[in-house]
């Protein structure tokens, strides 16, 4: 299956995971400076381990099911003009009888190099894709990948891998055999829960463990963020990279679920019909397992095996995350930002911080989140200039790798939305949405980069610094050209006109004025 290169001359390649309940085809280009970008994403659940547990065999309708999708998903790689493509199979064609038979129908048929991976290997590509996204530098982490037939645990210690575990948790699996066509519900999730933990128990020493931060990977994760979001009465996200959901939301979901008849639960917004019966299964394993280490919850990852062999097919390394800012300026440049703006910004913004941020009730946290505004506030201007700041605002709550939590996500796009024009309303929806501590977080934030990002209307960095002094009536910020010939009534006029919200948040007048070097 060869094609030419992308248009740009970058290679063209595809990842295929056929999983025990889904199949799953990426499509994606590589650089070494942007990392993947991705072209086409298909998705469909065959469900190859239904009947496995009982039989030890693939189902012949379920790989009847399997090879037509498979066949959609090549069609797709030969229009999107992929090079290369590996496809690689999981827990039910590994460990099924007539796994092989399939894995040769597949070759014969379509021509795909379809082959079996041992759960070491399948826990190394969800790693790779995982620290890709994630600076777990210093940091006790377990992965939890919940498949169909069986759940994948990947420990690892200051980013070195030391544990790989294959359980058969999967929801598939367990839904046959304990959930299927149960007369009491409760009763059935308990002794399923008891069973998931008697596995965990014998196969996890929780002692190395407790406390770790839980990453979890694959579908009964993303569906658990997007229903998380939509009990919480937010509106479901288009991706869920980086949310964070607490252990105590996931045991009342469990509950909550486990009541509910697979055609209501085919309501439940954030829910994919196609998952609502087996979602109760896949979230009392990730309950359990956040019991045993006594976590407090757990982020979401989006990205799993099919990146992981992306980049190894690429031969692409980790990232470095000496520099935590390192996603925030690859999409910013993505997007066509003036680096040289937002790296003024960013230095301005930092030093009101510094010296306002106190009298503005700012605490250390809020630091790393103004940095990130400056560096992406003007990334709408890809789309158009004219509303750059509401299309920065949906770029970032819809950009799949900036490896921020929903909550950092959210006041991030907002204070982007609000470097200019009008600030903070309750009437806008996304801000009325939030509780009032981060409402507080966007308004004081937004004062602070509104400021900044007017001391660099001209967009030619020429402010060299900016001193703020407190008084009772009025806060003066005198600002000190780079250059002593250098006219800076641009600059001042631009931050005037957009000192308002600092003024509020203050209770104080703003002036401005230049002094000397």
């Amino acid at each position: 299956m060869t094609a030419p290169h992308s248009a740009d001359g970058r290679e063209r390649l595809a990842a295929l995971d056929v999983g025990s309940n889904s199949i799953r085809l990426l499509v994606a280009e590589y650089d070494p400076a942007a990392g993947l970008s991705v072209i086409d994403e298909v998705k469909d659940q065959p469900r190859l381990a239904r009947g496995l547990a009982a039989t030890g065999r693939l189902d012949d309708a379920a790989m009847e099911r399997a090879l037509e999708t498979l066949g959609r998903m090549r069609a797709v790689c030969q229009r999107r003009g992929v090079r290369r493509v590996a496809a690689v199979a999981t827990a039910a064609v590994r460990e099924a009888e007539n796994g092989p038979d399939f894995v040769r129908r597949v070759q014969a048929e379509l021509a795909i190099p379809l082959r079996i991976i041992d759960a070491e290997t399948e826990a190394s590509l969800s790693w790779r894709s995982v620290a890709h996204h994630f600076p777990l530098a210093g940091e006790r982490a377990l992965v939890a990948d919940i498949g169909g037939g069986s759940l994948e645990l990947i420990g690892a210690v200051d980013g070195l891998v030391e544990l790989v575990l294959s359980l058969p948790l999967g929801a598939v699996r367990l839904t046959e055999t304990h959930l299927a066509g149960a007369k009491d519900p409760r009763r059935a999730l308990a002794r399923l829960r008891a069973y998931v933990r008697r596995h965990l128990k014998r196969a996890l020493d929780r002692r190395e463990w407790t406390a770790a931060t839980v990453i979890g990977s694959g579908g009964t994760f993303t569906s658990l963020a997007r229903i998380a979001a939509g009990r919480r009465g937010l509106p479901i996200p288009q991706t869920v990279h980086g949310a964070s959901v607490s252990a105590a939301e996931v045991e009342q979901l469990v509950e909550w679920l486990a009541i509910r008849s697979p055609h209501q639960r085919r309501e439940v917004a954030g829910l994919n019909p196609e998952r609502a019966d087996i979602i109760v299964a896949g979230l009392a394993v990730a309950a359990e397992l956040l019991d045993l280490v006594e976590s407090r919850g757990l982020t979401v990852s989006a990205f799993g095996l099919r990146e992981g062999l992306l980049l190894e097919m690429a031969g692409a390394e980790a990232p470095s995350e000496a520099d935590p800012l390192r996603r925030f300026r690859e999409f910013a440049e993505r997007c066509q930002s003036d680096r040289r703006h937002i790296e003024q910004v960013r230095h301005l913004a930092l030093a009101l911080f510094e010296q306002l941020g106190p009298s503005l009730g700012c605490p250390p946290s809020d630091r790393p989140l103004l940095e990130a505004a400056a560096i992406l506030h003007d990334v709408g201007q890809l789309v158009s200039y004219r509303k750059h700041h509401r299309h920065s605002y949906q770029l970032i709550m819809h950009a799949d790798r900036l490896s921020l939590s929903a909550r950092d996500r959210a006041i991030v796009a907002l204070v982007s939305r609000y470097h200019r024009r009008k600030g903070p309303s309750r009437k806008h929806e996304e801000f009325a949405a939030l509780g009032d501590d981060d409402r507080a977080a966007v308004r004081r934030l937004s004062a602070l980069l509104r400021v900044a990002d007017g001391l660099d209307r001209g967009h030619t960095a020429v402010v060299e610094r900016v001193h703020a002094e407190l008084h009772d009536d009025r806060v003066e910020l005198q600002v000190a050209p780079r250059l002593a010939e250098s006219d800076l009534s641009l600059e001042i006029w631009g931050a005037e006109r957009k000192a308002g919200v600092l003024a509020k948040e203050l209770g104080r007048e703003v002036v401005i004025a230049e002094v000397s070097r």
